[in-house]
C-alpha cells in the first residue's frame, strides 16, 4: 500500500491564502458604520407610573432589584433607601457617613446592596426591614480608592462587586474578604460609569470616561478587547 505524501510548501499557502479570505468577509467596523444600517426606533410616549418621594437632596443613583418591584437609590443628602416601587413606600433607610453618595446597586438575590461616593469608600450593607436594627453600624467596607468611587455594580454573584474610581482605575473586590481580587488600569481620566454584558459567564463590562471613550474589558485575561469613541463630551452612562 502506497502513501502519497504532499510537500508543505504547497499546502501552507493554500491554507494562508484561505484564511485570509475568511478574514476578509469578517470586517471589523466602527460603531457609526454599524448604527447607519439600524432602523429607527419608533417614537414611544413616557407615562409616569409612580413617584417616589423621601429624598432630601438630590438623587444621584438607582438600581433595580431582578424583580423590577423593590429598587435602591443613594442621594446627595447621605442616605440610601430601598424602595416598594409599587407602593411607594420606603422599606429602609441607610445613612452614610458622607453626604455625597454616588453610586449604588442591588446584588442578584436582593439580601445585599452595595454604595459609595466622595468618601472613596465601598460599602455594602444587607437590608432588614426591622426599623429598630442600626444598619449603619453594620455596613461592611470592600475597598478603598484614591479618589471618589463613581459606580459600582455586582457580577453575577452577591460577593464580587466591580468598582469604578475617579482616579483612573477599576477594581473587582469581594465585600466578604474585605478586598480587591484584580485591578484594571489604563485610564488617563476619570471613569464614570460601567455596565455588566448579560451573558453566561458575565466577564465582559463596558466602561464611560471623562476623554469621551467607552472601553470594554474582558475580566478573564484583564485586558482592554474594545474601544468606542463617537461622543462629543464624557460618557456619564453605559
Amino acid at each position: 500500500m502506497k502513501t502519497r505524501c504532499w510537500p508543505q510548501s504547497s499546502v501552507r499557502p493554500s491554507l494562508k491564502g484561505k484564511l485570509e479570505e475568511e478574514k476578509a468577509k469578517l470586517p471589523d467596523l466602527e460603531l457609526h458604520q454599524v448604527a447607519k444600517h439600524v432602523e429607527a426606533p419608533e417614537q414611544f410616549v413616557m407615562k409616569t407610573r409612580r413617584t417616589l418621594t423621601g429624598h432630601g437632596n438630590k438623587v444621584l443613583c438607582m438600581d433595580w432589584f431582578k424583580n423590577k418591584r423593590r429598587m435602591v437609590t443613594s442621594s446627595q443628602d447621605g442616605n440610601v433607601v430601598v424602595w416598594d416601587s409599587f407602593t411607594t413606600n420606603k422599606e429602609c433607610t441607610v445613612a452614610m457617613n458622607c453626604k455625597w453618595v454616588v453610586a449604588c446597586a442591588y446584588a442578584p438575590s436582593g439580601c445585599v446592596t452595595a454604595c459609595g461616593g466622595l468618601d472613596n469608600k465601598c460599602f455594602v450593607y444587607l437590608p432588614t426591614f426591622d426599623k429598630n436594627e442600626n444598619m449603619a453600624a453594620k455596613k461592611k467596607s470592600v475597598a478603598m480608592h484614591t479618589d471618589y468611587l463613581s459606580a459600582c455594580s455586582f457580577t453575577n454573584s452577591d460577593v464580587q462587586i466591580l468598582m469604578a474610581s475617579g482616579n483612573g482605575t477599576c477594581a473587582c473586590g469581594t465585600w466578604r474578604a474585605g478586598s480587591c481580587c484584580s485591578a484594571f488600569y489604563g485610564h488617563a481620566t476619570d471613569v464614570l460609569c460601567l455596565d455588566l454584558a448579560a451573558s453566561e459567564t458575565w466577564n465582559t463590562f463596558l466602561f464611560g470616561r471623562c476623554d469621551k471613550k467607552a472601553v470594554g474589558w474582558d475580566m478573564c485575561p484583564g485586558q482592554c478587547v474594545q474601544a468606542f469613541q463617537t461622543q462629543e463630551s464624557d460618557i456619564n452612562s453605559v
